[in-house]
């Protein structure tokens, strides 16, 4: 059966209008009720390394992939202790310049600043058994710069949250889910076994493991539509 992916980003009070791209953020209180509505019905949420059997096809059962793009702290404060009361994991991509810094990437199209984690707050993520990916260095539009840079941007990423965490990271989200073959094949070179965007859709037995599709998860979403999200193509 197809997997849904579900994309977050912030799980915070939601900015006053007219912020930009407000519906990005998720309310604590949506967030909970969600993943509790999940678990009654039966859904695993898992993190993609936890996915991995699902999607090869060894593992069978009702899971959905559960991740979050940036490594915002608010997701630490509020996600976290929903994910570890309903025995969830997930995956948490990190734009690895501002780990402990904010989104500055989003200053010029005025999302309301929002710290990042800090490296032990990342540790501790990864300590309770959810998973780091990478999301670039400074969240470049990858398809939009020269591959040089493209590929600094991809392989310094994975290199310094290694760093940071002592261990692998084999995941990666292409940032604005802008990407091109050029870039798919970067990522590939990095040694990255799974990649996300932001194509609709849920994964299929044949998809490529380096473009899989995922379901974002907007502020308007009831728990009845994440689950329709969950069901549908």
């Amino acid at each position: 059966m197809p997997i849904p992916i579900l994309m977050y980003h912030q799980i915070d009070v939601l900015p006053p209008r007219p912020a930009a791209y407000r519906y990005l953020t998720v309310s604590p209180k949506s967030f909970a009720r969600q993943m509790t509505w999940l678990k009654r019905l039966g859904f695993q949420g898992l993190s993609i390394r936890d996915l991995m059997p699902y999607l090869f096809g060894s593992k069978t059962g009702r899971v959905v992939g559960i991740t979050f793009d940036d490594g915002y702290r608010n997701v630490y404060e509020h996600a976290l202790p929903v994910l570890q009361s309903v025995g969830f994991t997930a995956t948490n991509y990190f734009v690895s310049g501002q780990v402990g810094g904010y989104n500055a990437w989003d200053e010029h199209i005025g999302i309301p600043y929002s710290s990042c984690m800090t490296k032990t707050e990342m540790r501790e993520w990864a300590s309770l058994g959810h998973e780091i990916g990478a999301h670039t260095v400074d969240h470049l539009w990858l398809a939009q710069v020269d591959p040089p840079i493209a590929r600094r941007q991809i392989n310094e990423s994975r290199d310094s949250l290694v760093d940071m965490l002592g261990q692998a990271v084999t995941s990666f989200s292409y940032p604005y889910g802008d990407l091109s073959p050029v870039v798919r094949d970067l990522v590939s070179e990095a040694g990255f076994s799974t990649a996300v965007t932001t194509r609709r859709g849920r994964v299929r037995a044949h998809d490529d493991r380096l473009l899989l599709p995922r379901r974002i998860i907007r502020a308007s979403d009831s728990s009845l539509g994440l689950l329709r999200k969950c069901v549908t193509g």
